[in-house]
């Protein structure tokens, strides 16, 4: 099934008021951004086998596509860090609501996220999990946006590079509201009404 046209985003959203929104990555274009991303892993990891964390919940999206063009060995766990709360604005203070299992001491370690946005929760889950001796920490984002930057952290594996906007869709999210859409949207912040 086609996924939905970008003129009629709006009636997919269920009521939800969106001031402006534009088409900012298409399907296609993710697809093969994530194609391209599980090749390079692969190629960098051959003959080893990998320990993907896929942070919480933004980037369930991305792993799940992201494992299926992956050509070596890995194994799959999560962490979820609260930061966000429900605006777009981060609180700064990160809350580990659910932590890695796995024993990834010795392990070839690649964090999947969704977004780089300020870049505080990524160095402070690069540096929890630094202490459980992995081999290798790698960091693989679908998106690294810079606009809001506070902590310098660099992303191995880059889907896009976004400078600034406020995006949705494929995982990403406002309040816990349009993670469904297939395609990224940039929508408009400020007066809008993002209430069901």
């Amino acid at each position: 099934m086609a996924g939905p046209d970008p003129s009629s985003v709006l009636s997919l959203l269920k009521g939800q008021a969106v001031e402006e929104k534009n088409l900012l990555y298409s399907k296609e274009m993710i697809d093969r951004r994530v194609k391209a991303l599980a090749g390079s892993i692969s190629r960098d990891f051959e003959g080893r086998e990998v320990v993907l964390i896929g942070v919480l919940n933004g980037a369930f999206i991305f792993l799940a596509d992201l494992v299926r063009y992956l050509k070596i060995p890995h194994t799959i766990d999560f962490v979820r860090l609260a930061s966000y709360g429900s605006g777009s604005v981060s609180s700064g203070s990160i809350t580990v609501t659910k932590d890695v299992e796995r024993n990834i001491r010795g392990k070839d370690v690649v964090i999947v996220e969704d977004i780089i946005d300020t870049g505080v929760s990524i160095a402070f889950l690069q540096e929890r999990l630094e202490k459980r001796c992995p081999s290798s920490i790698k960091v693989c984002a679908l998106i690294d946006k810079k606009q809001r930057r506070e902590r310098v952290v660099k992303a191995d594996y880059v889907g896009f590079a976004l400078d600034e906007g406020f995006i949705v869709g494929y995982g990403l999210d406002f309040d816990e509201r349009f993670r469904h859409l297939p395609e990224i949207y940039v929508i408009k912040e400020g007066d809008c009404d993002y209430t069901v």
